[in-house]
């Protein structure tokens, strides 16, 4: 070999082996041959870990991983809450969906609220509680693709409720803006406000109460929640406040296996799952993403993020517009995911100028936590659960040590609607999961955070397949964010530079600049499974006080 080939070759090695370790992005991703669980809290990641060393699948390990983040994380999920997941199948490639959103009760009618004064859906109390589904949810995915005993996954999360932990430094920020909020429950103040404030960061944190009612659903199912103890105090609650929450709201509901679906970005294919969720507001913002190639200036670029910003304006206006119970109302899902609805939509971005005013189109017709697994088969759950709103409802069971959700608050109080009110509907749902693939590359994903999600969700997927990034540098990615208050205003991580900001800024775009990392942008998860090589590996965003933490192989 000649002198100057080794030097071109030393060359290559030396600025491949750079460009690792010179990067934009914080951490490395999780690789190993075994499992991976990636939650936004490290007990958590490490109790879904344990479960996975123990033999469990990656269904154990997420509920075992959820059930702790219930404790841990109490104002973002928990039993009071709702919950949806993917499910992909490594042995047969098959993608199955669970949608484990409760409905309203049966009394709960919009001419019950108008009898109370109200004008629109209230935004919290007993009014805003709709029937918790996570605890359905778990028993539905453990009955079909558990292995563990039930009752063992519950361990972990029981032991951190009655011994206590130390509150991480995101989770006491939250804590402490809610307290106001939990001062007006006595129950809340009891049960979250020890010695009348929240817990400051590394304070050991007790629940006794919720440590009771996990033995409850341990020992009994999901009966002990839907017809036993805690059912009899969830109704308790409620009637003490004025509530319509009766024993059959909650007896008779389950949830419901769907069929997730899906669009094709460039050459991968991406799932979410039906309405009620708003994950075809990510697919339809993908498919008009498409119809122009991904700019070559990189994806914090001035023309990269104008469109996507300007497709999410068209997806949101579509999904305010249609999206509901589809047991209720008939959802033009099929026209709106269509690749001509997309290139007619795309044509309505000016590349020079925001639009403030953005009307939904005509298809033809047709706070939160989030967890990823990957088991060592290559099984993968993409799970996503919520209270809605900081505690929910703001509402605690008494005796429990669990907020009620408050996702009745995304009603319409307008019968026109298709998301009106109605007894046993189901609201608009803001949580959703995702999932991702190309040949032998699959990728369980979810970025919660409200009204963030389909677009955070949209920039997840084209930094991976536009910009080659792997899935860490795809969920640490400087992001932006729709604002509270729509139009074109625009929230936005300061790493994007501010010559792009000043560009965006004389184009129209109203932005609110936040720091590097704002939990604004919501709180991601990632596990990748590589059907070839037999790998896998794990993301967790820097934005939360999480990890993805490997199964420990076993030992001799």
């Amino acid at each position: 070999m000649s002198i100057s080939i080794r030097i071109a070759v030393a060359f290559l090695l030396f600025t491949s082996s750079m460009s690792a370790r010179d990067r934009s992005n914080a951490r490395s991703m999780v690789v190993t041959r075994y499992g991976i669980v990636a939650t936004s809290h490290v007990q958590a990641s490490v109790a879904g870990a344990q479960i996975l060393a123990r033999g469990g699948s990656a269904v154990d390990a997420a509920i075992a991983a959820n059930a702790v983040l219930g404790v841990t994380e109490p104002m973002m999920n928990g039993m009071g809450g709702d919950l949806f997941a993917i499910y992909w199948d490594a042995k047969t490639g098959k993608l199955y969906g669970l949608n484990a959103s409760g409905w309203a009760p049966r009394g709960l009618t919009i001419e019950h609220l108008q009898a109370k004064g109200a004008t629109s859906m209230p935004l919290a109390g007993i009014d805003s509680v709709t029937v918790p589904g996570a605890v359905a949810g778990w028993h539905a995915l453990h009955e079909r693709f558990g292995r563990l005993t039930w009752k063992d996954l519950f361990q972990s999360a029981i032991f951190y409720a009655e011994d206590g932990y130390p509150v991480p430094e995101i989770i006491a920020s939250y804590w402490n803006d809610s307290a106001e909020w939990l001062a007006k429950d006595p129950e809340g103040r009891r049960v979250y406000l020890p010695n009348g404030k929240p817990p400051a960061v590394g304070q050991v944190f007790q629940n006794h109460d919720l440590a009771k009612a996990l033995r409850m659903v341990a020992q009994n199912g999901a009966t002990a929640f839907y017809q036993g103890e805690i059912a009899r105090a969830i109704l308790s609650t409620s009637q003490s406040l004025g509530g319509t929450m009766a024993a059959d709201d909650l007896a008779e509901f389950s949830p419901e296996w769907v069929e997730p679906i899906s669009t094709t970005y460039r050459n991968w294919t991406v799932y979410e799952l039906p309405p009620n969720g708003q994950g075809m507001a990510a697919l339809e913002m993908l498919n008009i993403m498409e119809t122009t190639p991904a700019s070559p200036d990189g994806p914090l670029s001035v023309a990269e993020l104008h469109k996507k910003i300007e497709a999410m304006k068209l997806a949101y206006a579509d999904l305010g517009r249609y999206n509901a119970d589809p047991r209720f109302a008939k959802i033009p899902v099929k026209g709106m995911l269509s690749k001509e609805y997309a290139r007619q939509r795309a044509k309505l971005i000016d590349p020079g100028k925001a639009n403030c005013e953005v009307a939904a189109g005509t298809p033809p017709i047709s706070d939160t936590t989030y967890l990823s697994v990957v088991d060592r088969e290559g099984n993968i759950v993409s799970l996503i659960q919520s209270n809605y709103e900081a505690f929910g409802s703001g509402i605690v069971v008494r005796g429990m040590g669990f907020a009620l959700q408050d996702r009745g608050a995304l009603f319409s109080l307008d019968p026109r609607s298709p998301n009106a009110l109605a007894p046993r509907k189901r609201p608009f749902h803001t949580i959703i999961p995702a999932f991702m693939e190309h040949g032998e590359q699959h990728v369980g994903f979810g970025i919660m955070g409200g009204a963030n999600q389909p677009l955070a969700h949209a920039q997840f997927v084209s930094n991976v397949v536009d910009y080659g990034m792997n899935i860490q540098e795809a969920l640490e990615a400087a992001r932006f964010t729709v604002s509270p208050e729509r139009g074109c205003n625009i929230v936005i991580e300061s790493r994007v530079t501010p010559e792009v900001r000043q560009k965006l800024s004389a184009m129209g775009h109203q932005l609110d600049v936040r720091h590097e990392y704002t939990t604004a942008m919501g709180r991601g998860q990632a596990v990748m499974h590589d059907s070839k090589a037999k790998v896998n590996y794990g993301a967790s965003d820097a934005r939360a006080d999480g990890s993805a933490v490997p199964e420990s192989p076993p030992m001799q």
